[in-house]
C-alpha cells in the first residue's frame, strides 16, 4: 500500500516539528489511540484500535525515527500486531515546507505492508481506512496547532459614557437656572384637571393599563 499527499497547516514550521514530536498531541491526533509513550530519544511505542470493515481489533505498536533532520522531517518506520487480526508494518517520509512565518505544508509518502486476515479484507477496503485515518489524523493534528479565536471583554464591547466633571455639572445648572419656567404649576394643574377621568367610558388606569400591555406586546415581537 502507498500513499502520498500533502496537508497545508496554519502554524510555523518549528512549532509543526514540535507537535509531531509530541507523544501527547500524537496520541490525541491518532484514531483510536490509547496511548502513546516515548521509549528513547527516537523511539515511541502506541495502543492502537483500528475498525477495518467487519472487524476490528487493539494494535500494539513500535515507531522509530530515522533520517531526523530537525525541522526540516524525517523517515518513520515501524510494525504493529493486531493478534488474529493481522500485522502492519512500513515506513513513511515527512517533509515539512516553510510557506510563510505562520504556515508549514507538511508532505508524506507511505509504504506499509498489511498481513494475516486484513490481507483478505481486500486491499481497496485496506486502502481506503488508511485514507480516512490520514485525514482524520491531519485534521485533529491541525486543529490543535490552530491559533485561539480572539475573544473580546465585556468593557470591550460595551459603550461607557464618559464622567460628567464638576465644571459640566455646573454648567448644566446654570443653564437649567436660567432657562424660563415652560408650564407654571396652575398651567399644569389646569392641563390634568382637563383629561377626563372616564375617556368613552373606561376609567383611566385601563387605559393606561392597556397602553402599557400593547408595548411588551411590541417588545416582545421585535425582539421575537
Amino acid at each position: 500500500m502507498d500513499m502520498t499527499g500533502s496537508r497545508r497547516i496554519e502554524a510555523p514550521r518549528e512549532r509543526v516539528w514540535e507537535a509531531l514530536n509530541d507523544p501527547a498531541v500524537l496520541q490525541a491526533s491518532i484514531p483510536g489511540c490509547e496511548s502513546v509513550e516515548r521509549t528513547g530519544p527516537d523511539s515511541f511505542a502506541a495502543k492502537v484500535a483500528v475498525r477495518i470493515g467487519p472487524m476490528s481489533a487493539k494494535f500494539g505498536g513500535k515507531v522509530t525515527l530515522s533520517n531526523v533532520n530537525p525541522p526540516a522531517g524525517y523517515t518513520i518506520t515501524g510494525e504493529g500486531q493486531g493478534g488474529a487480526m493481522g500485522f502492519a508494518r512500513g515506513g513513511a517520509d515527512v517533509s515539512l515546507v516553510e510557506e510563510g512565518p505562520t504556515t508549514t505544508t507538511l508532505n508524506y509518502n507511505v509504504k506499509a505492508q498489511v498481513g494475516g486476515k486484513m490481507a483478505q479484507l481486500g486491499a481497496r477496503l485496506v486502502d481506503s481506512t488508511a485514507r480516512q485515518m490520514a485525514d482524520q489524523f491531519f485534521d485533529r493534528f491541525a486543529a490543535q496547532l490552530a491559533p485561539a479565536p480572539a475573544t473580546q471583554t465585556m468593557t470591550d464591547s460595551i459603550a461607557v459614557p464618559p464622567t460628567p466633571t464638576t465644571a459640566s455639572i455646573n454648567t448644566r445648572a446654570n443653564a437649567s437656572a436660567q432657562a424660563p419656567a415652560t408650564a407654571s404649576g396652575r398651567d399644569l394643574g389646569a392641563m390634568l384637571a382637563a383629561i377626563p377621568r372616564q375617556p368613552y367610558g373606561l376609567p383611566l388606569n385601563i387605559w393606561i393599563g392597556g397602553a402599557v400591555m400593547l408595548v411588551v406586546l411590541a417588545l416582545l415581537f421585535v425582539i421575537g
